[in-house]
């Protein structure tokens, strides 16, 4: 499953958005054609070299993953070039600008928006796969007018993690709207934990994600019909106030715990609630050095909602193939195969990937996980983040203003309105 060391692909890319939009539009592609419309792929089988390149992680396994489809294919080769996390993007950027990509390249929904361009990727073939299999905001996170340019391959959106014991002994269910989540917290630091919640305090582009996720749930948007940044709202201003909710009110730290620090607070009481991805559920026990630790203390749960509902953002891996690939054929029937609902199943048995195909997730190897409930029905009712060039810019300068917010050395009012401002000076990276 996904880990948190990916934390570093968005941190990073957050820093080179622009230079990678500008770098990958204006390099080494003088003589490459823009990519258009392909023809539908056939059923033939795949045959010559197809160079892959993705992130370490889920990807770990992809090459016994993909045994079935080598076997079937007998004819081509799949060379894998796995590479940090820290680096990926940097490396990937480096490449396509010099023409020297891979055929395949995996991506990442929620920060793939600066590659979402016909000199870059190819078009996903008509055909290719059923949009209306995938969540959809994940199929939404490759569209560009229209055009798809990414396949969905595995699936991740934040969710509640709570001790479902400290809820048990303080006698309170997990909170259903904004207005019960203080209270909730309150509760379960009277049943015995320090603080009520362990917040993301890293005041970076990850509370930028998570002010913009409360936006929505107030019934915001982040961009106008025309596409130009709306991040003055008064559904921003809310989402600014419901987040530093959870620090004036004391059930949350504004410096502690660190990153690194957040399971181990969890475990031993700390802290007791996060909101976070799936990939903690797969490491509780670890942290707390006790197996079937997480199945005893621990419960899931949609997000509270706001005036708009219980609303996430979705987040995950993709797949597209690049505009020079040698071998496009061949590279989108690795795509097809690889985002298979059955393929999607064997990648969560080996690496606890979930799937972006809902009706993977009927599959009994992901069904019987009672904790990954609450995920599959937040992923239903998520959003894609903006697919402009300077989103990331964007909301790194959102968690650095939640900080302020958070502290109490600006209102919400102004830090809007310092979010706007900064937003409207960058543009959206599309103009």
């Amino acid at each position: 499953m996904s880990d948190p060391s990916r934390r570093g692909v968005l941190r990073l890319s957050a820093g080179t958005a622009l230079l990678g939009t500008l770098a990958l539009t204006g390099c080494g592609r003088g003589d490459t054609a823009t990519a258009t419309a392909t023809e539908p792929i056939d059923d033939k089988p795949a045959t010559g070299i197809v160079n892959v390149w993705a992130a370490q992680g889920d990807a770990d396994v992809l090459d016994k993953v993909i045994k079935p489809f080598k076997s079937a294919n007998p004819d081509v080769t799949v060379k894998f070039t796995l590479i940090p996390n820290s680096e990926y993007y940097t490396k990937l950027q480096a490449a396509v600008a010099a023409g020297k990509g891979p055929d395949v390249a995996q991506f990442f929904p929620e920060s793939q928006a600066q590659f979402l361009d016909p000199s870059i990727l190819r078009p996903v073939p008509d055909g290719l796969v059923d949009s209306g299999a995938f969540f959809k905001s994940l199929w939404d996170a490759g569209l560009v007018k229209d055009v798809a340019y990414t396949v969905p391959w595995y699936a991740y959106t934040y969710a509640l993690v709570y001790r479902a014991d400290l809820a048990r002994k303080a006698g309170v269910e997990a909170p259903t709207t904004w207005a019960e989540m203080v209270p909730f917290f309150a509760a379960l630091k009277g049943a015995g934990a320090v603080r009520g919640l362990g917040a993301d305090n890293g005041w970076d582009i990850f509370n930028g994600q998570d002010v913009a996720m409360y936006a929505w749930q107030a019934g915001g948007n982040l961009l106008s019909p025309e596409g130009s940044w709306t991040l003055d709202t008064p559904a921003m201003v809310d989402a600014l106030k419901y987040n530093a909710s959870f620090f004036t009110s004391g059930s949350a730290d504004t410096a502690t715990p660190t990153f690194l620090d957040a399971q181990p607070y969890f475990v031993s009481g700390r802290t007791a609630t996060m909101i976070t991805g799936p990939w903690v559920l797969g490491q509780l026990d670890t942290a707390a050095k006790k197996t079937g630790w997480t199945a005893a203390h621990v419960a899931t749960a949609p997000l509270p909602a706001g005036a708009s509902g219980s609303v996430s953002f979705s987040a995950g891996g993709t797949w597209g193939v690049l505009a020079d690939s040698g071998n496009t054929d061949s590279s989108w029937k690795f795509v097809r195969y690889v985002t298979k609902p059955s393929t999607q199943v064997a990648q969560y048995a080996a690496y606890g990937s979930l799937p972006a195909v809902i009706s993977a997730w009927d599959a009994p190897a992901v069904k019987k996980q009672p904790l990954l409930d609450a995920f599959l029905t937040q992923l239903k009712n998520t959003k894609a983040f903006p697919q402009m060039g300077t989103w990331q810019q964007v909301a790194t300068r959102l968690g650095k203003e939640t900080e302020t917010v958070a502290k109490g050395t600006q209102t919400a009012e102004k830090a809007a309105a310092s979010i706007q401002a900064y937003a409207k000076s960058l543009g959206t990276g599309t103009e």
